[in-house]
């Protein structure tokens, strides 16, 4: 069987932007599957948040490769996961590689943000001195087993040290085995249609909900020449806003709240697999019982 690896970078290799909505959990994820897409991102900040913590850079590598490797058994389709700054040299980051390649993942991205990082769209962020940064990528690079496993090189520097040094510091990361470049939070549209020119090598498109970069129509990303367009948020922040709506008319009526979906008990499992669970309930009964009968007439 192809590895999810090798199904991405199939994707990547062909015309157009693949699109990655950003999933939490398992249910997230078969909904975007269900919805048609052809990859997913497991989002960082949606997966400390599941965790009960702000994007502050609080939880641990086995927390977030353990939930990669959940979303990525949940989808047949290819999961490209956050993995914030390696977490820490390049010796961890060799086991961070490791650890997401070995649960089904099929690329991560590497930023260059000092520990503990921040969410790329919040301020006073600390980044590592380039040289340190270029030595984790040749690390990822160098820990995966499967060359298509995809090494995203991410900077944070468009905040701190402005738009040019982002563009010298992926150019670097490319040069140094990245595969992709991923250019956080450019401020301003002429910016973000400009990283795909300056930019020696495929590009990722971070689209954040009320950030700090403009937001286009993905077909105008696709125009620009992204390969890669993740939305890390939009389902993350759409339940927060769901779950405040039902349960303050909750409170405020005393009433189950009508529901805004056509979901019964029974559709909502079939979301979650219940197609493929149900048949196994009778499969085995009858071959079982008829080998019972060979034995005992035997």
């Amino acid at each position: 069987m192809t590895s999810a690896a090798t199904r991405l970078r199939q994707q990547l290799d062909q015309d157009g932007l693949t699109l990655a909505p950003g999933a939490y959990d398992c249910i997230t994820a078969r909904m975007i599957k269900h919805a048609g897409f052809s990859a997913i991102y497991m989002t960082g900040a949606g997966t400390s948040a599941s965790l009960g913590y702000p994007d502050y850079g609080l939880v641990t590598m086995s927390e977030m490769a353990d939930n990669a490797g959940r979303i990525a058994n949940a989808v047949d389709i290819p999961v490209i996961a956050d993995a914030d700054t390696g977490y820490g040299n390049e010796l961890n980051t060799v086991r961070t590689v490791q650890e997401y390649e070995r649960r089904g993942v099929a690329g991560l991205h590497i930023e260059d943000q000092e520990i503990p990082k921040k969410c790329g769209h919040l301020e006073d962020k600390v980044l590592v001195p380039l040289d340190d940064y270029l030595a984790k990528i040749r690390a990822a690079a160098a820990a995966r087993k499967n060359p298509d496993f995809l090494i995203i090189a991410r900077t944070d520097s468009r905040a701190v040290y402005g738009f040019e040094e982002a563009i010298r510091r992926v150019n670097a990361a490319l040069a140094a085995g990245a595969d992709m470049a991923f250019v956080e939070a450019p401020q301003t549209m002429e910016e973000v249609a400009a990283v795909p020119k300056l930019v020696r090598g495929p590009c990722l498109l971070n689209m954040v909900w009320r950030g700090k970069t403009p937001l286009s129509p993905v077909k105008d990303v696709e125009a620009m020449g992204y390969k890669l367009a993740i939305m890390p948020s939009l389902l993350f922040r759409s339940v927060l806003g769901m779950c405040e709506t039902v349960l303050g008319e909750l409170r405020q009526t005393g009433v189950h709240p009508e529901l805004k979906t056509n979901f019964s008990v029974s559709e909502g499992f079939r979301r979650m697999g219940g197609d493929f669970w149900d048949p196994l309930r009778t499969q085995f009964r009858v071959p079982q019982e008829e080998d019972g009968e060979k034995a005992a007439a035997e």
